[in-house]
């Protein structure tokens, strides 16, 4: 049980068990942390990433993806579409689209005692996935690919010669990269997220959306499918263009 796949399976069942674990936090009635706020659903979503990395790490995945359109972009920065390549690609969304089922579906049965006691469909929709603070189709798309360029294109600077240990930079000590990259996810929410609850990971929008839309639980409603390409559209948009970038910025 230690492989690639498995560690971004793992990884992103974390990811998705903590990300939206603070979001019921924050949402349902009878919580403790009921009306909390942004900067705690934005920190928790930050030490969800920290905690997703550091266990895809140590289960097999020295990459740590836990993300679909992080994994084009790097499979656009290498530059290889064979057969193999492609396949690879597609194996690990496959995990990262199952760990963040498991991770919502454990979320579900975390706060069992809470639905009935939320009577806002909307509100219980929110815990699992995203959606546009004000509708706007194209706005909303360039939203989250924005939002997941800007992850990308932080992450490859993270992890440039100029900076990594290795380089000329300041230096990226052992350990610190899964760190930074939490702030910068962090830095994200508090900056961007607002417009579209910044899904940046298609997976983590997809694989609780259709948990949510699986699971029966008490008084949810709809899955609200009208907007669901969007964050899965906008953040391989993203990745993609960021991974042209990254390719020929040679960083």
């Amino acid at each position: 049980m230690h492989s690639v796949w498995f560690g971004e399976f793992l990884g992103t069942l974390v990811l998705i068990l903590l990300g939206n674990g603070v979001c019921a936090n924050v949402t349902l009635r009878k919580s403790y942390a009921a009306d909390a706020g942004w900067m705690v659903i934005t920190t928790g979503w930050a030490m969800g990433v920290l905690c997703g990395v550091l266990v895809a790490q140590a289960f097999g995945s020295p990459g740590a993806h836990i993300n679909p359109a992080v994994t084009l972009a790097f499979a656009v920065v290498r530059g290889d579409y064979s057969q193999a390549a492609c396949m690879q690609v597609l194996s690990m969304w496959s995990a990262q689209l199952l760990g963040a089922m498991g991770g919502a579906a454990l979320v579900a049965l975390h706060f069992a005692s809470h639905w009935r006691l939320t009577p806002e469909p909307a509100a219980k929709l929110g815990v699992f996935c995203t959606n546009g603070a004000v509708r706007n189709t194209p706005i909303n798309i360039f939203n989250e690919a924005l939002g997941t360029a800007v992850l990308l294109v932080v992450v490859g600077a993270i992890f440039s010669k100029g900076v990594s240990a290795n380089g000329a930079g300041l230096g990226l000590g052992a350990g610190m990269g899964p760190w930074l990259v939490a702030s910068l996810v962090w830095g994200i929410g508090l900056s961007l997220g607002g417009t579209t609850g910044y899904a940046i990971n298609p997976a983590r929008d997809l694989g609780p959306r259709l948990v949510h839309w699986l699971l029966p639980i008490p008084g949810k409603g709809g899955s609200n499918w009208s907007y669901a390409l969007i964050p899965i559209v906008g953040p391989l948009l993203g990745g993609g263009l960021a991974g042209v970038l990254l390719r020929y910025a040679h960083l």
